[in-house]
């Protein structure tokens, strides 16, 4: 008998280790992949892309925000595993008649290697799991030692245009931001990734840096040149948005992937 209590605070009580699994959640469907538990792995959403051959093996449930309830239930499930940001609190609802719905909430290092032990713990994965909390935790100290002698920059992260929307302050996007001695102009507005005026940027922090991500949005260079135009010679760059915005195994990556866009910056 395994209780363990998720990040939401609601207490789950498996009498037998789930073995059929739904996740709604494009990273930890990548994470439970790399813990060796693609077999388990029955329902996906559209945007779960990695490793890419889940999309033509497993079944698509929907999107992290419109998931067909029909389609989880036929799928028998023993667990869904959600994200408090990824997932809406009425789609979770919806489906706790079903299974028991585990949501995560994630916005640093430390919720993700949690959650990398919590997976570890509820699929009996504990091997597994160690060996990325290691590697994670050994290329996170890597990467601050990296980071010891750099300087502060201000920085914005724009993820979407028309409106243009900003990552804003608790968000896992601001944590890797600040990880990477980024100064977020937009972390005190309110809300997790507020609307903003790209041409009040100067006033609203001047930021040296303004970073494109490659998702939701697709930035392309006219844009890089609309937003140039409204700061005080800041560099725009465009970024692997998945390496600021998705937790779990990949943060592995994304270590390695800052280091690249710290010498790129210093370029």
């Amino acid at each position: 008998m395994l209780v363990i209590t998720d990040d939401l605070g609601t207490v789950h009580t498996f009498s037998q280790t789930p073995k059929r699994i739904i996740s709604l959640v494009p990273s930890l469907t990548e994470t439970l992949y790399e813990l060796g538990l693609e077999d388990e792995i029955k329902g996906i959403t559209k945007f779960c892309v990695h490793p890419f051959h889940l999309k033509s093996v497993k079944i698509n449930v929907g999107g992290t925000k419109n998931v067909h309830v029909d389609k989880v239930k036929a799928l028998t499930p023993d667990i869904i595993i959600a994200n408090k940001e990824e997932n809406t609190l009425e789609i979770i609802n919806s489906l706790k008649d079903i299974c028991p719905v585990f949501v995560t909430d994630i916005v640093t290092v430390d919720d993700t290697l949690k959650t990398i032990a919590n997976f570890g713990t509820i699929f009996k994965r504990t091997t597994d799991a160690k060996k990325w909390i290691d590697k994670i935790s050994f290329a996170f100290n890597d990467f601050n030692a990296f980071m010891a002698n750099k300087a502060w920059q201000k920085a914005a992260y724009l993820i979407w245009r028309e409106p243009y929307m900003a990552a804003g302050n608790n968000t896992f996007i601001n944590e890797m931001l600040l990880l990477n001695k980024f100064t977020n102009i937009y972390s005190s507005l309110e809300g997790r990734y507020p609307e903003v005026e790209i041409r009040k940027m100067r006033i609203q922090g001047d930021p040296e840096l303004v970073f494109l991500s490659s998702e939701p949005y697709p930035f392309k260079e006219e844009h890089a040149f609309e937003i140039g135009r409204a700061t005080h010679h800041a560099k725009t760059v465009f970024v692997d948005g998945e390496m600021f915005s998705w937790y779990g195994t990949r943060l592995f990556k994304a270590f390695q992937y800052f280091k690249t866009l710290q010498n790129r910056i210093s370029d």
